[in-house]
């Protein structure tokens, strides 16, 4: 459902009433699921609290009640924790958001793809929680990374500290990335708070703006809370006032585990010295380790032709040869993916899933690009996955293409080829777009003079290295004025864009090659592949061992996000590149360094 319009003045801030601090007298509670008690002793008057600093009344002492036995709980008491488990705290596939869209839609297949599933997000790995729900404190940073967070924690409870509203209302302004979340965050809450029926004091539904997924209360921090805190903290510190609260609400709720959830490194360290449980926000993560990337091929076992295949038909179609293959190993394949027979003595197959149904899979036959008499733009594959690359950027059914790998692997060089061969040769497209990632090495430059292609010459100089080696290799012996041409034809077709204005955008019959994609956010390669018009064919690349980006890793990268979402789309295809072929010198550096 969509959110109400953000207020004119001060979206951050929520009403005056909501964050007028409470007298001590009145207790803040809650709700759990204990046994009714009678109600607490009149506490004293409170005294006067300076920022970072808060009293707490006395807590009505009772024995919590066993839970009734429900979804994902046991019937038991939860004791006291020291120290929690480690909780991921991303337990929910978000709701799509639904709107209106037109009934004869301009893009390609590609953009939609990604649009469908870049709603979809991982559920915990975790066991499901037993006892009470548990109670996740959030740091500002977790809104600022992610505004739909407050909706990713299943049937558990969020309370957020008054210095973390304090610290969006900082963030606010301006147009980056983390202002424009923090906006989102606080019209968010603006939406929640004004559900009608809602109670601050006793919690809101997270479910109320149709987040159904989200089925646990948003606590706010409507008195000041005491903790007792080591005088080494300064308490001034927003970062050790958050501290405080969770310190304060885990004393107040001993039946409930209380978890502060921050991605800030420090902030979790000493989170722990202090004996609470802390954990770091998995929700960007696509894959919680590199290394259960999506690869793209499939070594077949030894012995798949006697015992994996129960049954196997083959045919020829073209100059392709397919086969119909089904037993258990048909249950590892994916769409789009590579497999291949590799034993010594027997003859080798290279082969592409092009069809799974039931428990049957039909192989299908590659083109040789090893042999020059297949060479694209002068280039032939020298090792396995290039050639598994390029019949994937040679295929007219393939949309999207995804390419990683280290240093040397000849991304570009072969992305840049085949571009050349479907646009100049085989008119298949009508230019070729190259953008990537503006992420330096090391300290910025500054600004860069001239027009915005002049400006991106200098992040280009992939582009011109791997030119000049292809004009070099078609130029032949057409001498310097042949080559010459040969090498203005070239860049005649190709276009540099910066992402910068990609918004909005729509390419229709082109070449898109985005290089240097592990630096790219989630939302900027979305950004991007939503692009795609009719006949546009998109090739991301990059190495995920080269992430410039802050705050970027090889689990959140958006590279690693779009070879997730598209492993098994029928138009879709990735190979991870192996081998280098630069030089020994560079292969030697990529293993050694």
């Amino acid at each position: 459902m969509p959110l109400p319009p953000a207020p004119s003045k001060r979206a951050a801030l929520l009403s005056p009433e909501a964050y007028s601090l409470k007298a001590a007298d009145e207790p803040f509670d809650l709700p759990t699921d204990e046994a009714p008690v009678p109600p607490a002793p009149a506490a004293a008057p409170a005294r006067p609290v300076e920022r970072g600093t808060a009293t707490l009344a006395p807590h009505p002492a009772g024995k919590p009640a066993a839970k009734p036995a429900g979804r994902g709980r046991k019937p038991a008491a939860v004791a006291p924790v020291a120290e929690s488990p480690k909780v991921q705290p991303v337990l929910e596939k978000a709701t799509p958001t639904m709107a209106l869209v037109p009934s004869q839609t301009t893009r390609s297949p590609v953009a939609a793809q990604v649009t469908a599933s870049s709603g979809s997000r991982r559920r915990s790995a975790g066991k499901a929680s037993s006892g009470p729900a548990r109670l996740f404190v959030l740091d500002t940073n977790v809104l600022l990374h992610d505004p739909m967070s407050l909706f990713r924690f299943e049937e558990h409870d969020i309370f957020l500290p008054m210095i973390v509203l304090e610290e969006l209302d900082g963030h606010k302004k301006g147009m980056t990335e983390v202002a424009r979340n923090g906006r989102q965050t606080s019209r968010t809450l603006d939406a929640l708070v004004a559900q009608q029926g809602g109670d601050m004091t006793k919690g809101l539904k997270l479910s109320a703006t149709g987040h159904h997924g989200a089925r646990g209360l948003l606590f706010f921090q409507t008195e000041p809370l005491e903790s007792n805190l080591p005088s080494s903290l300064p308490q001034g510190k927003a970062d050790n006032q958050i501290l405080g609260v969770v310190h304060s609400l885990r004393q107040r709720h001993p039946e409930r585990e209380v978890i502060l959830v921050s991605k800030d490194i420090n902030m979790r360290v000493k989170a722990r010295a202090l004996g609470l449980a802390a954990e770091d926000y998995q929700n960007d993560k696509t894959l919680d380790d590199g290394e259960l990337l999506y690869a793209g091929a499939l070594a077949l076992p030894q012995d798949f032709w006697t015992r994996q295949s129960k049954t196997i038909e083959s045919w020829q179609s073209g100059s392709h040869t397919f086969y119909r293959v089904s037993g258990p190993a048909v249950g590892q394949f994916y769409i789009n993916q590579f497999v291949y027979f590799e034993a010594p003595g027997e003859p080798s197959l290279y082969a592409r899933v092009t069809e799974i149904r039931d428990k049957t899979a039909v192989l299908k036959t590659l083109k040789d690009y090893t042999h020059l008499k297949n060479a694209v733009w002068g280039v032939t594959s020298r090792n396995r996955e290039q050639n598994f690359a390029l019949n994937l950027l040679m295929d007219p059914e393939i949309d999207f293409v995804t390419l990683a790998g280290t240093a040397g692997t000849g991304k570009t060089l072969m992305a840049l080829a085949s571009g050349l061969t479907q646009v100049l040769d085989d008119r298949r497209y009508t230019e070729i777009i190259m953008t990537r990632a503006t992420v330096s090495v090391g300290e910025d430059i500054g600004f860069l003079p001239g027009t915005e292609e002049e400006k991106m010459g200098p992040w280009m100089g992939a582009l011109d290295d791997n030119l000049e080696f292809l004009a070099k290799g078609d130029g032949g012996n057409a001498g310097e004025w042949g080559r010459a041409a040969t090498n203005e034809l070239i860049r005649s077709r190709i276009k540099v864009k910066s992402m910068n204005f990609m918004r909005g955008r729509t390419f229709m019959n082109k070449y898109v090659i985005i290089d240097e994609a592990q630096n790219l956010t989630p939302k900027q390669m979305k950004t991007l592949i939503t692009r795609a018009g009719p006949g546009t064919k998109i090739i991301c690349m990059g190495n995920l061992a080269q992430i410039d980006t802050p705050y970027l890793t090889e689990g959140s990268s958006g590279l690693t996000f779009a070879v997730d979402r598209f492993k098994g789309w029928p138009h879709g295809g990735h190979i991870t590149l192996a081998r280098g072929e630069r030089s020994r010198l560079a292969d030697f550096a990529s293993e050694v360094l």
